[in-house]
């Protein structure tokens, strides 16, 4: 099936709804949207300067977005009269930021080097698992459905990136 990305423009940007599903208009990309969505995940975790937040300020983030997330991917899959469509990339910045987030805890900053590896391997690790999806999430994608199946499956992608992302900062120190 052939994206119409002009069509997915028109109906998600009239929205508020389709705004955050879709990253913003990230997600309207017509190459790797969620690669594209998880690319500007890591850019505003940067840009927000969340490497110094508290675990639980990331946590309140964390539960804002997918709560909107949920609700935002649930009215663009009923307005685009799909399931999980490939615009609605709020789920990956849910999966990114909590990779990120967990990775911070023991990565062993120092230096501008550290810092590009640390975001490339938590971007690498998170598409990864995304795109893999390893059970359970491959069953989350393919049981749930509408806003909270679209953002359940990377959420649980998102724990096994996390986890590896802790592992290998923890194992650098």
């Amino acid at each position: 099936m052939t994206r119409d990305v002009r069509q997915e423009a028109r109906i998600l940007l009239a929205h508020p709804w389709g705004w955050i599903a879709s990253g913003f208009g990230g997600g309207l990309s017509p190459w790797a949207p969620g690669t594209v969505g998880s690319a500007v995940a890591v850019m505003l975790f940067l840009i927000c300067g969340a490497l110094a937040w508290p675990w639980w300020a990331h946590l309140a983030l964390l539960a804002g977005l997918f709560g909107l997330g949920v609700a935002a991917s649930d009215w663009t899959c009923r307005a685009l009269g799909v399931d999980d469509a490939s615009a609605i990339v709020v789920d990956e910045w849910v999966g990114q930021w909590l990779t990120l987030a967990a990775g911070a805890a023991t990565w062993p900053f120092g230096g501008e080097w550290s810092m590009l590896g640390f975001c490339v391997g938590g971007f690498l690790l998170f598409r990864i698992a995304d795109i893999l999806k390893p059970w359970p999430a491959s069953l989350a994608d393919r049981s749930l459905h509408g806003g909270f199946g679209a953002m359940f499956d990377d959420l649980l992608a998102a724990l096994y990136s996390a986890l590896a992302l802790y592992l290998i900062g923890w194992a650098l120190r």
